[in-house]
């Protein structure tokens, strides 16, 4: 992996040498004779020489034949959804998205004249009842946020090419380091880029991976909404993949060790880690995985006003509510990703108001112990 993100999708088409592939900022290109529409050379049309490199580069790490980058995550996911999905077709969603893709599906299904059926993905004893005649695809995440369940994904994609279904998996939180979906059966992979695949906290962007075909579906539909990637946004994404492998792996140790570390203070009441063995995904995450990623989340014996306090006496990870960058930060999802839903909801999905959520960057774990260490004195 780590040689696969320095080197994969390379070129050298610079004329004097450069061992950094260019930006091709322009948005126009001389077409060839007898070429299709959907292969001119437009910006648009995500087909420029920045984007054909970084999507190569994006198709070496999945292990896919091709992949598209995208304005965002949730451009690659809802362009996957527009290209799967036609009116009067159903959907199987898993029962935790991230909140842009749940309130995208709430607010916009139904006029679109999709249906959808929420699942378990730690059942699959319920799926075929879920399943109907019009059913096209099924989605669900690697990891969820922010409880870090781990659904039965091997059974999952069984379960999809026996009905003859799309499977879509967001990998946003595992990075193809930790997980590689295309290797383990599923037909489309996407991520939000602006997380782990990036690394920066400094652009927004989405991709998707998988088969030629449907990767070629994927663009077409991209190109008529234009959710398309900006060359330098594309040159910034490319460089941060090349440290992908390094970046989380460290995330990866210190994730666990903070974990560790929390699940042994008298201050904490409960953490959420696929790594620790108490998690109830343990056994399939340590199958599924590489490593178990760098998101963690726990609640505080005090409650809400003790998670207050502890925020507010971190001094190394920001308040902020995105994640998978080299620096940690720490959020209420209560507050943040989750605040869209009822507190009934929230309490139903365990998305209770104490519940911290830490991304770990790549600071030192001793220095992040530390800084735990004299927060939760503190509260």
């Amino acid at each position: 992996m780590e040689t696969l993100a320095v080197h994969a999708g390379e070129q050298v088409s610079d004329p004097d040498g450069s061992v950094v592939f260019p930006i091709y900022q322009g948005t126009v290109y001389r077409s060839a004779p007898g070429e299709s529409y959907h292969d001119i050379q437009y910006l648009r049309l995500n087909s420029t020489p920045s984007q054909r490199y970084l999507h190569d580069k994006l198709a070496a790490l999945e292990g896919a034949q091709a992949a598209v980058a995208t304005a965002s995550g949730m451009a690659a996911v809802t362009t996957i959804l527009h290209t799967l999905l036609a009116a009067g077709d159903h959907l199987l969603v898993g029962d935790v998205l991230y909140g842009g893709t749940h309130d995208f599906l709430a607010k916009h299904a139904d006029r679109l004249g999709w249906e959808y059926t929420v699942i378990d993905p730690h059942d699959p004893s319920s799926w075929e009842a879920a399943r109907r005649p019009n059913t096209k695809a099924v989605l669900v995440e690697t990891i969820t946020n922010p409880l870090m369940r781990v659904g039965r994904l091997p059974e999952l994609v069984a379960f999809a090419k026996a009905s003859g279904l799309v499977s879509v998996v967001d990998n946003t939180f595992a990075s193809p380091v930790n997980f590689r979906p295309l290797a383990a059966g599923f037909d489309l992979v996407f991520h939000s880029a602006t997380k782990y695949l990036n690394g920066h906290s400094d652009l927004v962007a989405g991709s998707v991976a998988g088969s030629t075909e449907l990767v070629d579906s994927v663009r077409r539909t991209l190109n008529i909404y234009g959710g398309t990637l900006d060359p330098h946004a594309g040159f910034l994404l490319a460089r941060g993949l090349k440290t992908l492998a390094l970046r989380v792996r460290e995330q990866n140790a210190t994730a666990l060790a903070l974990a560790e570390f929390l699940s042994a203070n008298d201050t904490v009441s409960a953490v959420n880690y696929p790594g620790l063995a108490d998690h109830p995904d343990h056994a399939v995450a340590s199958e599924l995985l590489s490593g178990f990623g760098g998101m963690l989340s726990f609640r505080l014996a005090g409650g809400v006003a003790a998670a207050e306090t502890f925020l507010s006496s971190l001094t190394l990870p920001a308040v902020a509510p995105s994640l998978g960058g080299i620096e940690s930060l720490v959020t209420l999802p209560a507050r943040t990703s989750h605040a869209g839903m009822t507190p009934e909801a929230r309490a139903a999905a365990g998305v209770h108001d104490d519940l911290v959520r830490f991304s770990c960057g790549i600071e030192h774990v001793d220095d992040l112990v530390a800084d735990l260490s004299g927060a939760l004195a503190k509260v």
